[in-house]
């Protein structure tokens, strides 16, 4: 075996979990003879880079010991990007696989594939199936969302979930916890930053458009662009979102002041939420969100990160990335 067919493991050690997991996982793919190429990311876009350059080089397995982030980093790597292009990112090499070693806070996307979560092991067991005969190893093609600020130069890959209001904000959050944060369980940490983004928020007046459907202009304080059934922590904003039906869902709130959020947001982990008549869940293929003021702006974050502020728009991109599962 080349060092070009080996897979590459990208390591995030800032991840929640991953210092505890990678000798674990480091251990059990020597134990099966399992060859391997390794780095450890120092920075944010090292994932994202290093998976590109690997692809470009002839890897075609790239795994990821960490979280939902740096999960989504890869991601993005299999992909060409070029900003102010309007046109869907191209992949590099269609036959490639990502494959999952969840050690992060949520998980989110990978709990979301398997319907719950899993423990490490059963992600470790799949990854060394597929390193022994990828040709022979069941992999699930998954849709991706490509996100555009503004008029385009920025754009970005969101394998999972974006949200834009207090969503962002407890995004953010999150990212600042300390190393004593990192103790609590997932929900703990995103339970606690939701809380203090709520004490400091105020409603704000926007319009979402889905396809070319009605404009909708509303007073909103949480929209969440979905791919994946959870995000933030084990939510499900979009109870119905699946990740192969070509199909963005669109949760909005609409007048939800700050006490009915609080009722709200333990729901939203088992889809009650959406009995609410003030939420909402529109689907399509493509959706454009934008703020009706300055003031009004809102933060728009995908997969964990930060990526800009309103106007936002958003495409599905079908069949783009298989999952080793």
């Amino acid at each position: 075996m080349n060092s070009q067919s080996r897979p590459l493991i990208l390591i995030n050690n800032q991840a929640a979990r991953a210092h505890i997991a990678w000798p674990r996982i480091k251990e059990a793919l020597t134990q099966h003879k399992v060859r391997f190429d390794f780095r450890e990311t120092m920075r944010p876009g090292d994932a994202e880079a290093w998976t590109r350059a690997a692809l470009q080089s002839g890897c075609g397995t790239i795994a990821i010991v960490g979280g939902d982030g740096t999960l989504s980093e890869a991601a993005s790597g299999f992909f060409e990007m070029k900003a102010g292009n309007s046109k869907s990112p191209q992949p590099i090499n269609s036959a490639a696989a990502l494959a999952i070693l969840p050690a992060g806070t949520g998980d989110d996307f990978a709990r979301g594939l398997v319907g719950g979560r899993a423990p490490l092991e059963t992600w470790l067991e799949l990854f060394v199936v597929h390193c022994r005969n990828a040709e022979q190893t069941r992999t699930r093609t998954v849709d991706m969302l490509h996100g555009r600020i503004g008029d385009g130069a920025q754009s970005f890959i969101c394998l999972n979930a974006a949200t834009l209001g207090i969503g962002a904000e407890v995004a953010g959050r999150v990212a600042a916890q300390g190393s004593f944060m990192r103790l609590l369980s997932g929900e703990a940490r995103f339970a606690l930053a939701a809380l203090g983004a709520l004490a400091q928020w105020r409603e704000r007046r926007v319009s979402v458009q889905v396809d070319e459907g009605e404009r909708i202009e509303c007073q909103s304080n949480l929209i969440a662009v979905v791919n994946g059934l959870y995000a933030g922590g084990g939510m499900m904003f979009a109870p119905a979102a699946r990740v192969d039906d070509g199909c963005l869902d669109v949760m909005t709130t609409c007048g939800v002041g700050r006490a009915m959020v609080l009722r709200e947001l333990p729901r939203i982990h088992s889809g009650g939420h959406l009995a609410n008549p003030k939420v909402r869940v529109m689907r399509g293929t493509s959706v454009r969100i934008e703020a009706l003021s300055r003031k009004d702006a809102l933060a728009v974050e995908a997969d964990g990160d930060v990526r800009g502020c309103t106007p936002v728009e958003f495409r599905v991109i079908p069949s783009a990335l298989r999952i080793v599962v």
